[in-house]
């Protein structure tokens, strides 16, 4: 059986802006609420059905290296916090310009930021921030 090995180095954009070279960590999380259909005479507890449909519940949370110049980290993400905004992710650069089966492109569209850290900072450490993107409809891009 053929194994693939990958190497992790994504892409990303947040509000069109491309911040992969600010970017340490992401994480897309893909989750429908959980709606429970059991009824009485049930043996077991049932959640969803073919004609049972929940609602998306998607978070996105990305560390950043934090960065004050015009286009970079703090520019793009301070005007975001409380409205919504898009995100795209790919699990490789070539992803986002040109999506594959092996390089898919996920685009999040109207996610919440709630909240922003402008400055977090230790003496002799690079300043990061973890941002928790909530809501938004998830779709994929192979092609």
């Amino acid at each position: 059986m053929a194994t693939t090995v990958y190497l992790s180095n994504p892409a990303l954009q947040i509000n069109s802006v491309n911040l992969t070279d600010q970017a340490t960590e992401a994480t897309l999380t893909y989750e429908f609420d959980q709606l429970e259909t059991t009824a009485f005479g049930d043996t077991a507890r049932k959640f969803g059905a073919s004609t049972v449909t929940s609602l998306q519940n998607n978070t996105f949370e990305v560390t950043l290296f934090q960065s004050y110049e015009a286009s970079e980290t703090e520019a793009t993400i301070y005007g975001l916090v409380g409205i919504t905004t898009t995100i795209t992710v790919s699990p490789t650069a070539a992803g986002l310009a040109t999506p594959t089966a092996t390089a898919p492109k996920y685009t999040l569209t109207g996610c919440y930021l709630a909240s922003h850290t402008p400055i977090s900072a230790s003496l002799g450490e690079l300043s990061t921030i973890t941002l928790t993107f909530a809501g938004g409809a998830l779709t994929k891009a192979v092609s």
